[in-house]
Formats: structure tokens, C-alpha cells, sequence
């Protein structure tokens, strides 16, 4: 990563209005709204978080990475974009669930689901960041072969959803017990 390009924002500008609009339309389905706003705030901070520490662990399997203020705002910003695909996920299968809680209702055959589409999006978004050169893999990055994509970016969306949600399970049933939709 050499420098920020206007076309490193295109998907995650689409990522936060397609988001913006699932929100408002499970705003309008759900009883208790602040119940449903912290839990997408709870979403969204964990997914933030997770995805950053994961971020600045995996730097230096990137071309050109250093802890500096350059690349530590990147990670940031790509935090963010994560941030939004988690949230794309978690509304998403509330669409095909027909419930925005859905992670309440968790089962092997919806964990696998979850995981595999995690694993699909990372290998098209990484293939399309990498054939346009907005980063390259350093000799380090274990690279999928018939992919030709890195190791680390595709464990992340394979493995950090699941636990963004499981933690956000958990303390959602702490704080207020099952949250249902309406």
C-alpha cells in the first residue's frame, strides 16, 4: 500500500449504504428499538475491534508494512470496511432468516453457512484489491494457490465473524436475555 486511491472506497461506500438501509429496515420490524440499537452498536464495536487487532497482527504479510502512523490509520480504515461486512452478514442472514437476532438461533448448518460465505466474500474481495493494487502480499503471506490470494485475510472473514457474534450473544443474554424481533 503506497498510497490511498478514491477507488479503494467504492465497495465499502456501497458496504455503508446498503448497511444504512438494513438497518432502517429492521428498525421498522423490531419491538424494543434500543435493545436493537445497541445490539447493532455491540456488533459493530466488536467487529471494529476485533477486526483491527487482527489487522495490525497480520501488517507484516503485506508488501511494504511498518507500525507506523501511515499504515496503523490503514488498518483503521480497513477495520472499518470489515466492520461494515460483518454488519452486511448479520443483516443479510436476518433477511434469510426472517430475523435480525438470528445469532441467537445458532446451529451447525448456520455456522457453516456463515463460515463459508466469509470465506467466499474474503477471496473475491482479496482478488479484486490485489489484480488492482491496492496492496500486495509480502514473501511471508501464505498464499491459496488456486486462488492465488493470502492466507491470513481469508481466515479472518472465515473465523472473526462467528466470534463477533457468539461474544455479542453472550452479552446480549447477560444484559437482557433473548432479544426477539417483533
Amino acid at each position: 500500500m503506497e498510497e490511498l486511491r478514491l477507488g479503494i472506497f467504492v465497495v465499502p461506500t456501497f458496504a455503508l449504504t446498503f448497511v444504512i438501509l438494513l438497518y432502517i429496515h429492521f428498525a421498522g420490524k423490531v419491538r424494543d428499538k434500543k435493545n436493537y440499537r445497541n445490539y447493532i452498536i455491540g456488533v459493530a464495536t466488536v467487529a471494529f475491534l476485533l477486526n483491527f487487532i487482527w489487522e495490525l497482527a497480520q501488517g507484516p504479510l503485506y508488501k511494504g508494512f511498518e507500525y507506523d502512523v501511515q499504515h496503523i490509520s490503514f488498518c483503521a480504515l480497513a477495520s472499518i470496511a470489515d466492520m461494515l461486512m460483518v454488519l452486511i452478514l448479520l443483516f443479510g442472514f436476518g433477511l434469510i432468516y426472517r430475523d435480525v437476532f438470528w445469532i441467537n438461533y445458532l446451529s451447525p448448518t448456520r455456522i457453516l453457512i456463515l463460515v463459508m460465505a466469509g470465506t467466499v466474500g474474503a477471496i473475491i474481495a482479496e482478488m479484486w484489491y490485489t489484480s488492482r493494487g491496492d496492496w500486495g502480499y509480502a514473501e511471508m503471506m501464505p498464499i491459496i494457490t488456486w486462488v492465488k490470494v493470502g492466507l491470513s485475510p481469508v481466515l479472518q472473514f472465515a473465523v472473526l465473524p462467528l466470534l463477533i457474534f457468539l461474544t455479542c450473544k453472550k452479552c446480549k443474554r447477560r444484559e437482557h436475555g433473548n432479544l426477539k424481533s417483533g
